[in-house]
């Protein structure tokens, strides 16, 4: 499970887009082989949240444009901690499933893994476009994203006839009205730093947090903290909009690099998609498993325990978020 959402992150960039367009096909699949339906939805839920982080990603893109941060730099930072991530869930579903006595695969067979990139290898170079296109200066993440849905336009409607005139247009429809929708958010986020900045609310708040304690990890705990506790209440997009604005500068004083800090940030905001009481990526399993909301929350909360140990050793070690943007930019 956390291998596919490395794989469907270069084609969704987005928890809530992995969780419903793979958790039917997913958890459907884990109860056939005999696992039981909480392990089931924690797995899916938890390994969603890999989406945003590996690239191409949009609250990445979002973060970029209201910190003034190279996209570029974010989505190559966001490599190895997806991968990081990834490493973790699987550690852990190693555990759950010698513990309990779950089935194991097929084994691996050469055979059948050949077959089977064969058949996906057209749809996979949809994040190669993406990804290598932005890494190599071909386009910017604008033109990546056009190139990305013209290829897979092609692939949809010529190769594998899987789209007619009348689901174009209403997968257009649905696209403009969520462009429109962002957009509004990041105009308002326009506005909304523009008055931090005038009352100079981000200074204010680094002083008083300054004035706590001089000590640079509580400092940082602390910021953690706030995140995770906002990404409990609010949609990411919009926390995105509030808080990065707000807590940037704190970051910056105690000496971390804003690409850095994106990540961080934005692994927080994932890990409150997990947590009621909006978990929107637990409100959609709950539809798609057809189990009760409260129980998806149990089922989850023990995948919860990687993620923040991923969290805090991606804040405390930037190395594994900066090596690579340093590498490729700087």
């Amino acid at each position: 499970m956390s291998a596919r959402s490395v794989i469907f992150a270069g084609m969704s960039g987005a928890a809530v887009a992995d969780a419903g367009g793979l958790g039917n096909i997913e958890i459907k699949a884990m109860r056939d082989a005999g696992y039981d339906t909480d392990f089931s939805v924690g797995i899916t839920a938890a390994s969603s949240t890999i989406g945003p982080i590996i690239p191409p990603s949009l609250p990445l893109v979002v973060y970029g444009v209201i910190a003034n941060t190279s996209i570029g730099q974010l989505f190559a930072a966001g490599l190895i901690p997806g991968l990081i991530m990834a490493l973790a869930l699987m550690i852990m579903v190693a555990f759950y499933s010698r513990i309990r006595g779950y089935p194991r695969d097929d084994r691996f067979r050469l055979s059948v893994f050949l077959r089977t990139f064969a058949d996906a290898i057209l749809p996979l170079f949809t994040p190669i476009i993406i990804v290598g296109g932005i890494l190599g200066g071909l386009f910017t993440p604008t033109e990546a994203a056009i190139a990305a849905v013209a290829y897979s336009l092609l692939l949809g409607v010529f190769v594998y006839r899987t789209l007619d005139a009348r689901q174009v247009l209403r997968v257009s429809m649905e696209t403009v009205e969520m462009t429109a929708s962002i957009m509004m958010i990041v105009a308002a986020s326009a506005i909304f730093a523009w008055i931090l900045t005038a009352n100079q609310v981000a200074q204010h708040f680094a002083q008083a947090m300054l004035s706590i304690t001089d000590n640079k990890v509580a400092l940082i705990l602390i910021i953690t903290a706030i995140v995770l506790v906002v990404g409990c209440f609010m949609e990411t997009i919009a926390a995105i909009t509030i808080l990065t604005p707000v807590l940037l500068p704190v970051a910056i004083t105690l000496g971390m690099d804003p690409v850095h800090f994106g990540i961080v940030l934005i692994l927080n905001l994932m890990i409150g998609l997990l947590t009621p009481p909006v978990g929107l990526v637990l409100y959609v399993l709950s539809k798609v498993a057809d189990v009760p909301f409260e129980r998806c929350v149990v089922a989850t909360a023990p995948f919860l325990i990687p993620l923040v140990v991923v969290l805090l050793l991606l804040t405390f070690v930037p190395q594994l978020s900066m090596w690579l943007p340093t590498l490729l930019y700087r």
